[in-house]
């Protein structure tokens, strides 16, 4: 049985990190967050301590090593700007790190994490869920079994709706999340260069408060995306069944399925680590790069090849800015 803490435990994505740790038979013995409204933990860990100050925590946590019940991993649930941070210091706590995606906003910072895992002799792992998804695996296996020579046709549209709230959240910052394209698309960038090969070509038609669109030239695949906060952009089916969320790829016309299956990947995640596996940082950098270059493009508007649902009007900011 592993000992973990956790930071960032009133994060939107802490629970799916939570549960993984207790499904995968291993304990929290400490969480911490500047917020409080933490009794998620009663459903999971009610007897870990809880601090709401970095320094209460690290005490709590240095104390544990001291005493001969050290820290194995820290989880990382923090927003995306302190991911950077909060990595450097679970790695000289002398324990591993399991962190949530985006591992980093910039590339370069890649390479200087490197250098504290050499220092620490410790190992950073991220979350890389939908490569772990079986129809995901299933279709990079078909991917790598069909024509050398073949270029694919694909078109990903993701709409996952939010209110006004992410505007005024740290996601709304582009300072702090990186952006629409960072923030919620970066583990569908990982996958279709998982799945196609790195990027050879970059292009963005539209990139605002509310969405990303653009053009991404992989080495087996064309691809055309849409990534959009905006429930105006939802289709008319979505929003009759009540879903929020949207998610569709279409590869050469057909329609990939993949809607469901992701309620267990975080735990799935943590089984592979355990187990010798997981995902490094070497694994994150691509995508890390390609949201990189897409937050520091020009878009160059509605020209040549772009997915018809960039021409849908932009929503009107909830701040007027």
């Amino acid at each position: 049985m592993k000992n973990f803490a956790l930071i960032g435990v009133a994060g939107y994505i802490a629970p799916r990190h939570l549960r993984a740790i207790k499904d995968t038979g291993n304990r929290l013995v400490a969480a911490y967050d500047k917020f409080d409204s933490v009794g998620i933990m009663d459903s999971f860990f009610p007897d870990a301590a809880f601090f709401t100050e970095q320094e209460l925590f690290d005490r709590h946590c240095t104390k544990l090593h001291r005493t001969g019940n050290a820290i194995d991993f820290v989880s990382i649930c923090t927003p995306n700007y302190l991911h950077d941070a909060h990595m450097r210091y679970g790695l000289r706590l002398g324990a591993d790190v399991i962190c949530e995606k985006p591992l980093v906003l910039n590339p370069w910072n890649v390479d200087a994490l490197k250098e504290v895992e050499k220092e620490t002799g410790k190992k950073i792992y991220t979350i890389l869920q939908l490569r772990l998804h079986q129809s995901i695996r299933d279709l990079k296996a078909k991917i790598e079994a069909g024509p050398k020579d073949k270029i694919y046709d694909v078109d990903l549209t993701y709409i996952t709706s939010r209110g006004n709230w992410y505007y005024t959240s740290w996601k709304g910052d582009v300072r702090k999340s990186g952006g629409v394209a960072t923030n919620i698309g970066v583990h569908f960038y990982d996958m279709l260069q998982w799945v196609f090969g790195k990027v050879i070509r970059n292009v963005v038609h539209v990139s605002s408060h509310d969405r990303v669109a653009g053009y991404l030239e992989l080495e087996k695949a064309r691809v055309r995306y849409f990534l959009s906060i905006n429930a105006d952009n939802l289709p008319e089916n979505a929003v009759q069944g009540e879903k929020r969320t949207f998610r569709l790829i279409n590869i050469d016309g057909e329609a990939f399925e993949f809607s469901e299956g992701f309620t267990e990947l975080h735990t799935e995640s943590y089984r592979d680590i355990l187990s010798g596996g997981g995902f490094g940082i070497e694994d994150a950098r691509m995508a890390i790069n390609t949201v990189y270059e897409i937050r520091n493009a020009e878009p160059i508007g509605l020209n040549g090849d772009y997915h018809p649902l960039a021409k849908l009007p932009l929503a009107k900011h909830p701040f007027g800015w």
